[in-house]
């Protein structure tokens, strides 16, 4: 068992020494030491109707209910980037409506950033989505998307990660990550589409 006052030990031995004995204190460790990634991920995927704290707890829930399920011998972190990443998922399907977007709803500078948005290439989209008023402005096209399309992007674009990282995290193969990817961009277009015709 993990004692107070023990070295912890690496996630692992702490998550074994939950399952195994039911050890509190190791159980305290591993909150406290994965609570910044699942909260980073919460953020960076949270639904617009949820609180990060209370989705960030129920990822924990989760986590300790499953544990049985975690094979030891892959990184614990990956595992628990997995079921965050699938929590967030099920909350953003959970808000199935997606609200359309309107030229008229937009600023002027959302709209001059919303202009030149999709006129870059990938590499210098995250470039593009740091402009002044150009986060809001992104996060609403992403609004509109599904949850899996929604997520992918916010992986690629804004978190930059690689497809086979994106792979790792969520568990689709590289294949299905690049397929979804391509339609979630063919889908931004066409809001950006709709978009542009409501200016008339």
């Amino acid at each position: 068992m993990v004692k107070s006052g023990d070295n912890p030990g690496d996630l692992r031995d702490l998550a074994a020494a939950w399952r195994g004995h039911g050890d509190e204190a190791a159980a305290r460790e591993l909150m406290a030491r994965l609570y910044p990634q699942v909260i980073a991920i919460v953020r960076r995927h949270l639904p617009r109707r949820a609180a990060e704290e209370d989705l960030a707890q129920e990822i924990f829930v989760k986590l300790f209910a499953n544990l049985d399920r975690y094979n030891p011998a892959l990184p614990l972190e990956n595992w628990v980037s997995r079921l965050s990443l699938n929590t967030c998922l099920d909350k953003l399907r959970a808000e199935s409506r997606r609200p359309e977007l309107r030229w008229a709803d937009m600023t002027e500078e959302q709209t001059a950033v919303l202009e030149n948005l999709f006129a870059v290439d990938a590499a210098s989209a995250d470039t593009e989505t740091q402009k002044p008023g150009s986060q809001e402005l992104f996060q609403r096209l992403l609004d509109t998307l599904n949850a899996a399309d929604r997520m992918v992007i916010t992986l690629l674009m804004l978190e930059e990660k690689s497809v086979a990282e994106i792979a790792k995290q969520t568990g689709w193969s590289k294949t299905l990550v690049k397929v979804r990817a391509f339609r979630a961009r063919l889908k931004l277009k066409r809001a950006l589409a709709e978009l542009e015709k409501s200016k008339t």
